[in-house]
Parts: structure tokens; sequence; C-alpha cells
């Protein structure tokens, strides 16, 4: 991965939109940067970060590092290597024009912090910041707000953090984020420190932090169905599970916690009358209605569940 200040003017169709439009087709990522991060008066950012391939001497390509107007200031442009636990490491030097690429324990992307070892710790830990801030605000506004405003509140400023690449991060050990969740419902309820929450998210209907990784996962394997195959896609046995989705072979405990992988678990775990629509929103809307009505309060029931 690269990342740098690659530095755009959309509204002008000049050579750079061209060559970062071609760049993107490339690499498949027209879908993930088409929107605009940030904008200034005259010119607006399309991404700060441009995943490549590794050449055969780890050189950075001119075409890619031309698309940027900081090309002197190479201590702004870094590399993350990707390693598992019991992986060989690699003594990488990536180098453009003479000047040394320096390497990267962690990166922003998209809002999210991503590691070399995808532990996604440093992004739980900067969530439990904001989530402690906004425990705060709502702690202080409590007394003044019904309780109808402070779950308004819980939901812009406690759910958009919590939801935002909960896929990517939400299998990972974060339960000092539900304690904060929890938290946070106890003072919009008003309700003791040591009453059950299970009671006040249904009541609240909101989704505890595990069962909304799961009903997110859902969301992305029923949006895109095209990265996935059936059983009977890829066998002609007529078994009682012909419809589920088909789980790859995987040994490695970082990939089954994944997205990909977790997403088939999940979305195979649904009842059958649910999995089985066609439409995209119903099917969307009643993977909802599983979630809510039977209210998971963790993982394990959801998987424990007797469809």
């Amino acid at each position: 991965m690269i990342c740098g200040d690659i530095h755009i003017n959309s509204l002008d169709n000049c050579n750079k939109r061209q060559q970062l439009d071609a760049l993107l087709q490339i690499y498949n990522l027209t879908g993930t940067v088409s929107f605009l991060t940030r904008k200034a008066n005259a010119s607006t950012t399309a991404t700060d970060n441009i995943f490549i391939t590794r050449t055969k001497n780890y050189i950075i390509n001119p075409y890619i590092n031309g698309l940027s107007d900081h090309e002197a200031h190479y201590n702004k442009t870094h590399y993350l290597q990707f390693n598992t636990k019991n992986s060989r490491y690699y003594d990488l030097k990536l180098n453009y024009q003479g000047n040394s690429v320096k390497s990267s324990s962690n990166t922003k992307f998209l809002g999210l912090i991503t590691d070399n070892s995808l532990s996604w710790k440093a992004h739980i830990d900067q969530m439990m910041y904001k989530l402690n801030t906004a425990c705060f605000v709502i702690r202080t506004i409590q007394a003044i707000m019904s309780q109808e405003t402070l779950r308004m509140v819980y939901f812009a400023y406690i759910h958009s953090t919590i939801s935002h690449g909960i896929i990517f991060w939400g299998n990972q050990p974060c339960s000092e984020i539900f304690k904060i969740q929890k938290k946070v419902i106890r003072i919009i309820t008003n309700s003791r420190m040591r009453d059950s929450c299970r009671v006040l998210f249904k009541k609240l209907e909101i989704l505890p932090l595990y069962p909304q990784n799961i009903f997110s996962l859902s969301i992305f394997v029923i949006k895109n169905k095209h990265l996935f195959y059936t059983n009977n896609e890829i066998h002609s046995i007529h078994t009682t599970f012909k419809t589920n989705l088909h789980p790859p072979i995987a040994n490695l405990t970082k990939f089954q916690k994944g997205v990909y992988y977790s997403g088939i678990r999940t979305i195979n775990n649904l009842p059958h009358n649910v999995k089985d629509l066609a439409n995209e929103i119903i099917l969307s809307l009643n993977a909802l209605e599983v979630f809510t009505h039977k209210f998971f309060y963790n993982s394990e029931e959801y998987f424990n569940y007797q469809r």
C-alpha cells in the first residue's frame, strides 16, 4: 500500500484527472474512491491513498507519483507491509528517484486506522477516545433532554462511530467498546450502573455492538452477491444447504475473522425464507427484522439460533 497526498482538481478535466481515472480503473478502485473527501475553493481532493502492486525492484512508478502536487515531500509518503503473526519478515527497500520511502506500522485509510498485522488495535483505541467524549456529552445533556432526543444524539455520535467500518474490526477483541455502549444506554434510560442492558437495548430499538457487526456483514454480502458462490454452483449434489454460500477452505484465523469468510457464515445462518429472497431491498429489510425481533445480544446467540 502506498499512502500519500494526491491532489487533483476534479472541477477541471485536466490531464492529471484523466490519469487518476485511468489508474483507478486499472486497480478496480473506481467505486471505492469515486467520491470527494475534501474540498477547497478552487479544487477538490479525490483520494489520499492509492493501492499499487509491487514492481520487481519495489520502485514507485513515476506515473502514479506524478498525480501529486507535493512530489518533493517524500516524508509524507510511506508504505505498509502486511504480515501475519508467524510469517517471515522481509526488510523491503522502497525507493523513488534515489529517495527512500519509509515504512509505517499503521496508516489511516478512509477513516480506518489499518496496521500491518490487521489487529485494528489502533483504530479501536481511537474509537474509545471518541466514544468516551460522546458519552460525556450525553451525560451532560441527559438532565435537560428527552429520551427521544438523547436517542437521536446517540445515533449521531455513537452509532455513526461504531458502525463505520465495523465489518473490518468487529470480529476483533473490542469488549471495551461494548462497555462504553452499555454505559451510554444506561445514561439515556436513566438506569442504574448494574442494571442489565439487554432489555434497555430492545426498548430503545438499538442493536448492541456484536449484532450490529453481524447485520452489517449481512448487508455487505447482500449488496455484493457477485463476489460469492453458492454450493450448487460448486457441485451438482442436491443437498439441504445447496443454496448456501460456499465457504472457501481457510486455515488462517485472520482470514476466518475477515469480511469475506465472516460474511458467508453470517448470511448462511439466516432463516431460509429470508436469505432466499431475490430482491436486495426486501432481503435487507427482512434481515433487519430478524435482528430486531429475535434480538441477539451477542454473536454466540445468533450462530446458535435454531432456524
